[in-house]
């Protein structure tokens, strides 16, 4: 397992975007269709911060301060995905499922708290 990604939820998107580009270096890279605004920043061709757009046009329960929405973890190995989903049954967590649009990844996102999530990504086979 690896860090893979960490989201940013954040109504001034554009600022944000500005400040990884400009001062860290990171480039403007591609970004699945997904039905909210913002930027995927790459770093050595990997997309290492991911930018949501808070505020009119996201969804309602999105706050309209910036903030950390979660911490993913990238997992190459398709047995190593599958122990991890029978952990989560066997230990009773509730997780959410979700296929990435054009990517062939999924991701499984897990509410550890109100304001904790920690998100699985893998690519399908």
């Amino acid at each position: 397992m690896q860090m893979d990604h960490v989201t940013i939820v954040a109504p001034h998107c554009d600022a944000l975007m500005r400040f990884f580009v400009d001062i860290a270096g990171m480039e403007v890279g591609a970004r699945p269709p997904f039905g909210v605004g913002g930027y995927w920043l790459y770093l050595g061709g990997r997309p290492v911060v991911h930018l949501v757009a808070a505020g009119i046009d996201a969804p309602a329960q999105r706050p309209s301060t910036a903030r950390i929405d979660h911490v993913a973890l990238r997992i190459d190995d398709a047995d190593e995905w599958r122990s991890l989903l029978k952990r989560l049954d066997c230990h009773g967590y509730a997780y959410q499922l979700a296929d990435v649009p054009l990517s062939r990844e999924r991701q499984l996102f897990v509410r550890l708290a109100p304001a904790v999530v920690v998100e699985f990504v893998t690519t399908q086979s």
